[in-house]
């Protein structure tokens, strides 16, 4: 293989490349949350019986399902990325992620054809889950390598930016939607209408990452003739690697779900709020978060990724009870948003990083596969059955009992955090 040097990227190239992968990781979370953001409507259309609780849990059920294609997707995908390049692999999560919208948008319901309906939602969602899975990993590896070593935690904060404004994007199209429609309109078809725009914006960024640049990462690594990627590479040489994203990502991915996706069942049932205001002191709060993700991220290109991780896992694990107690009592919509944003300060510690520091763990041979699959299994263990064992902790009358679960993995996460190198100053991406 060739050994000419990799050219360093110029300003307005690097920019180009973060934009591309960005946008398309928009499009993918847009997809994703659409679902959560829409449970509270299409629930009973495909699980008819019970009260809504019950409908909800089915839905969470499903919702969990999609979490369990996600360590699949990441690690079909995470293999095809390091051997094909990032940019195949984000290429084509965009399009499994455009099939599986597009059959939610247009499925019967449960009166129509049955038990068909949840079934088809199943699957649909399975489809979503292995896209999810390659795409997470797949984005958050190329925006590291190609955000450069002096801002690399500024612009691969990025990648939570565009997740985090998916799902802001999904509550305000709802938003619009319940203005525009009767509570009746939105019970019976407006419900779809996010899912249809979801499968168009796929189809338009699909092209858009056809024509993104490959990362100099990628290319040095396939030109050095390393070791192609494998499960066996990656659990053979890297272990303690892989076990602490497992660890870190149990923990933050929980905690991110309970703050995003739950929350809006969690003021619709518990705090009493109605449909319309959970899901606008969602979107305001959502704001917040997707805002503050670059000035975090900056910080750690100061301070380090590890004290930020210390902050994110020690000051939540503290702060967890109160603040859903807090919520829960709130009353008034403003002061559930205090609450909601003082929670996502300390996790934006964790979200602004997430990226970064699992990326510059790997060396680039084996990067996206061992950024993706453990950070896969642990949010489909911990982060997609977040609203199912909230749920659960409800209906059996416990509901604090799952604010202790949320601490204590919020701590063992700041346990593992203390044993771990700063990877700002022990990166393995060399090239800039």
């Amino acid at each position: 293989m060739s050994t000419n040097p990799i050219p360093p990227r110029t300003a307005g190239s690097r920019l180009r490349a973060i934009v591309a992968g960005s946008s398309g990781n928009l499009v993918e979370w847009f997809d994703w949350y659409t679902y959560s953001a829409t449970a509270l409507y299409f629930a009973p259309v495909f699980f008819p019986k019970g009260d809504q609780t019950a409908q909800l849990l089915q839905a969470a059920a499903v919702f969990a399902v999609g979490f369990l294609a996600r360590p699949i997707g990441a690690w079909l995908m995470g293999i095809y990325a390091d051997r094909a390049g990032r940019r195949a692999a984000m290429t084509l999560s965009v399009a499994i992620m455009c099939v599986g919208t597009l059959i939610i948008a247009a499925l019967p319901g449960a009166a129509t054809i049955g038990v068909a309906a949840p079934a088809i939602l199943v699957f649909a969602r399975i489809l979503q889950g292995l896209s999810l899975g390659g795409e997470y990993g797949a984005s958050a590896t190329y925006m590291s390598e190609v955000a450069g070593r002096e801002h690399r935690g500024f612009w691969s904060s990025f990648n939570y930016v565009t997740l985090i404004g998916g799902q802001l994007l999904a509550l305000g199209v709802l938003i619009v939607l319940q203005t525009i429609l009767t509570p009746e309109q939105m019970d019976s078809w407006g419900w779809r209408v996010p899912f249809v725009i979801g499968a168009i914006l796929a189809i338009a960024f699909l092209y858009l990452r056809m024509s993104m640049e490959e990362s100099a990462s990628y290319l040095s690594a396939r030109a050095s003739g390393a070791e192609l990627a494998s499960t066996r590479l990656l659990f053979t040489h890297y272990p303690r690697e892989a076990l602490t994203i497992l660890a870190l990502t149990a923990g933050g991915s929980l905690t991110f779900y309970v703050y995003t996706t739950y929350m809006q069942k969690f003021l619709t049932i518990t705090a009493g709020f109605s449909k319309e205001q959970a899901t606008e002191i969602s979107a305001a709060s959502l704001v917040v978060f997707m805002l503050v993700q670059p000035a975090f991220g900056y910080l750690s290109d100061k301070v380090g990724r590890k004290a930020l991780l210390l902050f994110a896992y020690g000051g939540g694990a503290m702060l967890i009870w109160p603040i859903m107690t807090g919520i829960a009592a709130a009353g008034a919509p403003s002061l559930a948003l205090a609450w909601i944003v003082t929670g996502i300060l300390f996790q934006s510690g964790y979200t602004s990083v997430n990226a970064v520091f699992k990326a510059e763990l790997f060396p680039a041979n084996v990067r996206v596969l061992g950024v993706a699959l453990p950070y896969a299994l642990a949010n489909a263990i911990f982060g997609g059955t977040a609203e199912y064992v909230a749920l659960w902790f409800k209906s059996n009358g416990i509901e604090q009992g799952f604010y202790v679960y949320v601490a204590t993995l919020l701590a063992t996460g700041f346990i593992v955090v203390l044993t771990m190198p700063d990877t700002k100053r022990y990166s393995r991406i060399v090239e800039d």
